[in-house]
């Protein structure tokens, strides 16, 4: 299976989806225009990894800043994930902060109190 990776822009994060290892980042900002034209590739290839590999998965969300769309479309992702980790692959979630950003902890708190993942806060 081929690996994901899309550079950053400076309204989309970085996608690096590494098929070999299982480490999957979502680095940068995110508020594109069309955010679920944006993240459909990204949809499609994790639905295929989840279906094709049995790899551990290690999801790292390193985002300093996301519009209303696009956590909507991180859910759909927290989503997909659950589901792997409920039917048995192992999945670790990190999600990443600065110590001085309450909002990107505090949303990464809201998202995790909503699902079964266990969050492993990583402030830097």
């Amino acid at each position: 299976m081929d690996n994901l990776f899309l550079e950053a822009t400076k309204v989309t994060p970085g996608v690096h989806f590494d098929a070999t290892s299982g480490i999957l980042e979502i680095t940068g900002d995110s508020y594109p225009e069309n955010s679920l034209q944006f993240y459909q590739p990204v949809f499609k290839w994790l639905d295929d990894f989840i279906q094709r590999s049995t790899r551990p998965i290690a999801f790292h969300f390193k985002l300093s800043y996301f519009n209303t769309s696009s956590s909507k479309c991180i859910l759909n992702i927290l989503e997909k994930l659950e589901e792997a980790n409920r039917s048995g692959r192992q999945v670790s979630l990190h999600w990443h902060y600065r110590e001085d950003d309450e909002d990107i902890r505090e949303s990464g708190e809201e998202f995790a109190e909503d699902l079964s993942l266990t969050f492993q806060f990583v402030k830097h």
